[in-house]
């Protein structure tokens, strides 16, 4: 079963790629990104068995994101009563939320896009 566009979109996402916009036309499409029209062909031709392991790749990164911000809920609470809050949960909440889009990458085969800081991703002219 293809993958619905929002899920093409969260991948996309996920793996650190800009939005792909209305297709191939103007001057900033895969075509521009070695990787991202790698991305785009390992999307349009993965079996489904492969599909499902997105899939749950997709599940899991949609609850650690969540997760993120909701960290935020206590910033405002250093020490009440016996509870502690971490300090540092936000920091490596997001750490796992991107080591876990790495995960995604290194499944499909394609470098982390911009968005996830690697520098792997070239512009081709």
């Amino acid at each position: 079963m293809a993958f619905t566009e929002a899920e093409r979109t969260d991948v996309r996402r996920y793996c650190g790629y800009p939005a792909f916009g209305a297709g191939t036309s103007g001057f900033q499409n895969w075509r521009f990104y070695q990787a991202y029209g790698m991305l785009e062909f390992r999307l349009n031709y993965l079996t489904g068995s492969e599909e499902a392991v997105v899939r749950r790749y997709i599940g899991t990164l949609e609850s650690l994101e969540a997760a993120v911000p909701a960290a935020a809920a206590g910033l405002d609470v250093g020490k009440a009563g016996p509870f502690e809050r971490n300090p540092d949960e936000i920091r490596e909440r997001s750490r796992l939320l991107d080591d876990w889009r790495r995960r995604l990458c290194g499944f499909l085969g394609v470098p982390a896009g911009p968005a996830l800081g690697d520098g792997g991703v070239r512009v081709v002219v």
